[in-house]
């Protein structure tokens, strides 16, 4: 830590939310006539590296002036009146919880440009896709910034029209259908979340979540608070994704962009199990309560669900029928299925289904452990995106059959540190212990074990159970795509070498994977952090 003022730490917090959209609105004027560099596109691709470089520096000077030795208070906070009608304020904090979030979503879009400046996306202007890719940075730093349950709303839904049109312009096959079912779930989930905030805003008086959590539900009713639960938590359901709200998810992955998928996977999932965590938990204990083994009985399935579909996905088609040549196989449509893209997505409902899992159980525990293996998704299955779409680059598709092809894509032998960055990123997400991975599902089932006072031990024990029968699964279906993509016999005769990692391409993945080992070796950085917020946020208030 160092000294840095409050007001400079409310500067720094404020530039986080602000600068993507001043940034945003640039990326469309036409560049000065000394930066124009080569071409306008080069100029707009490196006014997005610029920006995001600019709040990913931020994000780590607010994290330096940070008190670590009080991460349960909210600091950095601006609070001024905005709609006094309504009572809303533009309200501001970061504690604990929510820095990690905001270092990661700063890392990862940051990460996204400098890619896509090597890198771009097939598609429309690149004017329009740094604009949109600004916009969507800042609807994600905003949704963990703000402290007021209408700032909270329209941030989480600003989110929802950059991603959309990144999916539809910037897409690949069936990008349209796949950006009308995203907007369609996540739309009408937010629907149903508004009348839960305005339920709970109406009632309490405030819409201050800082006041809300302070007074853990005491001003509402067990009824008011079980109504507003269900609806405020069947739109984080969908954004998270929960078993079966998650439908949507796999067509979005499989049809964006890479940045995209990165973006979707590392980010935006994370705002519905945040939502859980900073609103429903503090502010309607009785109703979280209440519905808690609903909530940990759909996370167990989820698990188990996302992991039998990865199965069945990874092992290969009934009718594959292996070639010669894998461009020969290339030509067939036999595993139109087994998208690695889309694997990974499924992937991401049994994972996130271990955040669920974490905050059912309603301990210190549990959330810790939700909020770690966040920040542990983020980083490695953003690293899995970022790797396949590099394969699906050089490969021309991301069909793991077609992958496969004869003898196995041999990536050990073809590109030897591609290979063993997607066997790294496999370990990682298939909870490896000394890697990421491996805290936040352990401590979930550990929560489980042992869930909060007043729940039915029994009914954990099982989805504890199940949910140690998704790690056996996910190292099942992880090890097979290893086996499948990484090993495999020479190179076909008449086939061309393969390109092995590139220069840039090393840039935008060494810090997740340093991240990603520094999580796994040293949990104290995270938890350190997020603890001592947890137990009081649970306690009854976050200051």
């Amino acid at each position: 830590m160092i000294d840095i003022s409050e007001s400079v730490m409310q500067f720094l917090l404020a530039f986080l939310v602000a600068a993507p959209l001043l940034g945003a609105v640039a990326a469309l004027l036409p560049a000065p006539p000394g930066l124009k560099g080569t071409s306008p596109d080069q100029a707009v691709l490196r006014h997005g590296v610029t920006v995001t470089g600019a709040i990913l520096l931020a994000a780590l000077a607010l994290t330096l002036g940070f008190d670590h030795d009080d991460p349960s208070r909210m600091q950095a906070t601006t609070d001024i009146s905005w709609i006094s009608a309504l009572n809303v304020r533009i309200h501001l904090g970061v504690d604990g919880i929510s820095l990690p979030l905001l270092v990661l979503t700063a890392l990862l879009t940051f990460l996204c440009a400098l890619y896509s400046y090597f890198k771009p996306p097939t598609g429309p202007s690149p004017k329009a896709f740094v604009a949109l890719l600004l916009v969507l940075e800042a609807g994600t730093l905003a949704t963990f910034a703000v402290l007021d349950l209408v700032l909270f709303f329209l941030a989480f839904e600003m989110v929802l029209v950059p991603m959309y049109f990144l999916i539809a312009r910037w897409g690949g096959e069936g990008r349209r259908a796949a950006a009308g079912k995203f907007i369609l779930y996540t739309l009408l989930g937010s629907v149903v979340m508004l009348l839960g905030l305005l339920l709970i805003g109406i009632k309490a008086g405030t819409f201050d979540m800082v006041a809300l959590a302070t007074d853990n539900g005491r001003g509402l009713t067990t009824s008011v608070q079980v109504i507003a639960v269900l609806a405020i938590g069947l739109g984080l359901a969908v954004k998270t994704p929960m078993w079966p709200l998650h439908s949507w998810l796999p067509d979005a992955h499989t049809a964006a962009p890479t940045v995209g998928s990165v973006l979707l996977a590392g980010v935006l999932l994370k705002m519905g199990t945040y939502g859980f965590v900073r609103i429903a938990l503090p502010i309607a204990p009785d109703g979280m309560h209440t519905l808690a083994p609903y909530l940990a009985a759909f996370a167990a399935a989820g698990i188990v669900y996302g992991s039998l579909a990865c199965l069945a996905l990874a092992l290969p088609s009934p009718d594959h029928r292996p070639s010669s040549s894998r461009f020969a196989a290339r030509r067939s449509p036999s595993g139109a299925k087994g998208d690695l893209k889309r694997l990974i997505a499924y992937s991401s409902v049994g994972h996130m289904g271990f955040v669920l899992l974490g905050i059912a159980t309603l301990t210190p525990t549990g959330v810790n452990a939700a909020l770690f293996a966040n920040i542990a998704h983020g980083l490695i299955t953003g690293l899995l995106f970022f790797l396949v779409g590099a394969l699906k680059d050089r490969y021309g598709t991301a069909d793991l059959d077609t992958l496969a092809g004869a003898t196995g894509a041999a990536l050990y032998g073809r590109a030897p540190r591609l290979g063993a960055l997607l066997a790294f990123a496999a370990v990682a997400s298939l909870g490896l212990p000394g890697l990421a991975g491996f805290w936040g599902e352990m401590l979930a089932l550990f929560a489980a074990f042992d869930p909060a006072e007043g729940l039915n031990r029994a009914a954990y024990l099982v989805f504890m159970a199940l949910g140690g029968l998704g790690t056996l699964l996910t190292a099942a279906y992880l090890l097979i795509v290893v086996r499948r993509v990484c090993m495999g016999g020479p190179r076909p005769a008449g086939e061309p070498e393969l390109a092995d990692v590139q220069p840039y391409e090393l840039a935008a993945w060494t810090p997740l994977v340093a991240l990603t080992v520094l999580a796994g070796l040293w949990p104290a950085v995270l938890l350190g952090l997020t603890d001592p917020a947890v137990q009081q946020l649970l306690a009854g208030g976050t200051q």
